[in-house]
């Protein structure tokens, strides 16, 4: 009985040191793929090659990482909504065009594409927190430009990007009108459940509720813990969520919606029977492109500027009197 439970004890502490040496030699191979297997991390097209009206744009991230983006227009003097995009963990912005092209005439928009440090043209490695910045720096770029409309700013992140989307959201409350999640995590923390599913019982988000002790958590250098977040939102949310998502459990974005719901009345939540983790945007079909669109039209629509207008010069007049 004794030796039974000594290499019960040898077996668990051996599963604990396994995990560990996982986390610390590979986590962010497993959260961050700049580059897929048999291609190079350079661009294979650019917007050009889809006829698309476009800008080479170069950041500074506040921690000084060059950044490469493309912002990528209806025409050229359009002032509809603008999406900031944030894209899923692998692959670059050009692996995205074909879904953006589409985006761009169903929805009468403009989009400005991020390569997150160590992706693309971008230079760094990436890591939570200078992507964070990264998305910030973004963001600050957009609103300082006297060629849209930036009343009319809308994050739209996948998967990693919906996490990167909604930390952005939360932070700056005045220069964004409104957040699109599709088929994101609830924390990388869960996902490590997810991907080895013996790490469940050892690494977890505490907002999910999830069992065991949670004691490996402070290896994890990226949580992008998006379960804490999305309760602190206050803008209008619309969640995606395919239902043969493949990577993420569906079950992340119901958690998500919940949480959320909970504080932010502004909230939509949309199923896509047939919709997998990377194609939700083709099962999906006419029904994903009128659902953002109708989200863009009750909380992004140019009316909503000629009212701010109307009321600050109705104002004006008043303190005038």
């Amino acid at each position: 009985m004794v030796s039974y439970v000594s290499a019960l004890l040898y077996g668990v502490g051996g599963i604990v040191v396994a995990g560990m040496a996982l986390l610390v030699a590979f986590q962010e191979r497993l959260v961050y793929v700049p580059v897929l297997p048999g291609l190079t991390k350079s661009y294979p097209i650019t917007p050009a090659r889809l006829r698309l009206t476009y800008e080479d744009v170069w950041l500074r991230s506040s921690d000084g990482v060059r950044l490469h983006a493309w912002f990528i227009k209806l025409f050229p003097e359009c002032r509809g909504p603008t999406i900031l995009f944030f894209q899923e963990n692998a692959g670059n912005i050009a692996h995205r065009l074909e879904m953006i092209r589409i985006m761009i005439q169903r929805l009468q928009c403009n989009v400005f594409m991020l390569s997150y440090r160590g992706y693309g043209a971008s230079d760094g490695y990436p890591s939570q927190q200078g992507i964070t910045k990264d998305s910030q720096a973004a963001l600050d770029h957009l609103s300082q430009r006297t060629d849209i409309d930036t009343s009319r700013i809308v994050v739209f992140g996948r998967s990693l990007g919906g996490a990167v989307g909604a930390l952005l959201t939360t932070n700056n409350p005045d220069k964004v009108a409104g957040l699109i999640l599709e088929n994101t995590f609830t924390s990388i923390l869960d996902m490590a459940g997810v991907l080895l599913p013996f790490l469940k019982w050892f690494i977890g988000s505490r907002s999910t509720h999830s069992n065991g002790p949670k004691i490996l958590n402070f290896l994890v250098r990226s949580p992008w813990s998006t379960i804490d977040v999305v309760s602190q939102i206050r803008q209008p949310i619309l969640f995606l969520s395919g239902l043969q998502d493949e990577m993420v459990p569906p079950s992340h974005m119901a958690l998500l919606y919940a949480k959320a719901a909970a504080h932010n009345k502004e909230c939509i939540f949309v199923e896509f029977p047939t919709g997998m983790h990377m194609d939700t945007w083709l099962a999906g079909g006419d029904h994903y492109w009128r659902t953002i669109q109708q989200f863009l039209e009750k909380h992004v629509s140019e009316k909503k500027e000629h009212e701010s207008y109307n009321t600050d010069q109705a104002a004006a007049i008043k303190s005038s009197m």
